[in-house]
């Protein structure tokens, strides 16, 4: 009787694990795994650009949230790649976000110019709370843009934003000043929303003001 139940203990641990691993793996598609999976972590991945109409359709979908399992090791890997693709020569910039390399997750790297030696933090599952009504004036370029860089008036100087880590934690902090913009343009990627966006909305409320 006492090996039966050991059999039957040892059985639904199994499955309890099973099922966990497949619940892992199973946020990410079988695309999309061969894409984060076909390469070591630190090698960049392709970056999206409007220049190409299925990478255009792709950067205007709304992201996923992402289930946060810091055991998860395609996620993992996910985040190490994109860390190498904004890092790299050829696509090096203040931030990215997952759909700029294909995958419609809600995952960024921002670069926090409000802290010592500027550090690149990754955010997950973010969510902007409230938006200051004061504005600031910035220039600003897209890994997905090339060749273009624009001032924009409308960014929020500050921003409540709240957002997972990959240690399974939750933070809620204000942000501000640059790194304030570098959180809205990650952002506005995860809801399938370009700078240019902005832009041309500037543009029609200036044509209507005058």
């Amino acid at each position: 009787m006492v090996s039966k139940i050991y059999l039957v203990a040892i059985v639904v641990l199994g499955s309890f694990a099973f099922a966990k691993a497949q619940k892992s793996t199973n946020q990410f598609t079988k695309e999309q795994q061969s894409m984060i999976m076909d390469a070591g972590a630190t090698v960049p991945m392709r970056v999206f650009k409007i220049t190409k109409e299925s990478d255009s359709l792709l950067l205007r979908k709304n992201s996923i949230a992402v289930d946060v399992d810091p055991k998860d090791a395609t996620l993992k890997k996910l985040v190490d790649r994109m860390y190498a693709t904004v890092r790299d020569s050829l696509s090096l910039g203040a931030g990215i976000a997952a759909p700029q390399v294909g995958i419609l997750k809600r995952i960024a790297w921002v670069q926090r110019f409000d802290k010592p030696d500027f550090p690149f933090e990754v955010i997950l599952n973010p969510v902007i709370k409230q938006y200051s009504e004061k504005k600031q004036e910035c220039a600003e370029g897209c890994l997905s843009i090339p060749d273009r860089r624009e001032t924009l008036n409308s960014r929020a100087y500050a921003i409540l934003v709240e957002y997972d880590t990959m240690d399974a934690g939750h933070k809620i902090e204000m942000v501000e000043d640059f790194t304030a913009v570098i959180f809205q343009h990650e952002i506005d990627h995860l809801n399938g929303i370009l700078y240019l966006d902005h832009l041309a909305q500037e543009q029609r409320d200036a044509e209507r003001s005058n």
